[in-house]
């Protein structure tokens, strides 16, 4: 099974991902955690230069072909295999990450963006876990974390943004949701992460049983 973690900033999918890869293992389920961009070695020198704060301006179709070209690549080397050998297969972001900042946010028709998708071959995930929080929240608690964190401040491009550009992302998720709802899931993302994953666990239970 391919399930994918999808969310606002802030609404901590990492560490809820990371639980649940946690959670599958005490189980005795073989499970591959992997993330995007950045999921092979090409798509973590591509993860540099799509979330920098520096390098200037990228255009909206330049941003959503890197995207694509490190999806395309993470599948062939990675997610694909590991679907092949029987792996339950955990991805931070994929294609619904790319609907809604390159689409609902940068304003890239989704018809082009699904379109470039088909000709590469991108799969959907089986299920996907949508952790949903008010965006004042979420950015609140990014920006928090890069104010602390050198290391993700590094990679900070999305949380500078205004906050009617994060309010298209919740937007967004919440579109493809109710366009997609046998397989996206949305799980409040409010409260503790001991309670947020309660509500996570849940669903990983009755996917993989």
């Amino acid at each position: 099974m391919f399930i994918t973690f999808e969310g606002i900033e802030g609404s901590g999918k990492s560490l809820q991902i990371g639980r649940a890869h946690e959670h599958l293992g005490r189980r005795g389920i073989p499970c591959l955690l992997t993330r995007e961009p950045g999921g092979t070695e090409f798509g973590r020198a591509l993860r540099r230069v799509l979330l920098s704060p520096d390098g200037g301006r990228r255009e909206p179709w330049s941003e959503l072909l890197l995207y694509l070209a490190d999806r395309h690549q993470h599948l062939r080397e990675e997610i694909e295999p590991a679907l092949g050998r029987g792996q339950v297969v955990l991805c931070d972001r994929y294609q619904d990450a790319t609907r809604v900042y390159q689409g609902a946010a940068r304003g890239i028709p989704m018809d082009d963006i699904e379109r470039v998708a088909r000709l590469l071959g991108i799969i959907e995930p089986d299920r996907t876990v949508l952790l949903d929080l008010d965006v004042e929240t979420g950015l609140g608690r990014a920006r928090a974390r890069n104010g602390s964190d050198p290391a993700a401040a590094a990679e900070g491009r999305f949380e500078a943004e205004d906050l009617s550009f994060h309010r298209k992302i919740r937007q967004g998720y919440l579109a493809l949701a109710r366009r997609f709802p046998g397989r996206i899931e949305v799980v409040d993302a409010a409260g503790s992460p001991d309670e947020v994953f309660a509500r996570v666990r849940e669903l990983l239970d009755r996917w993989l049983p």
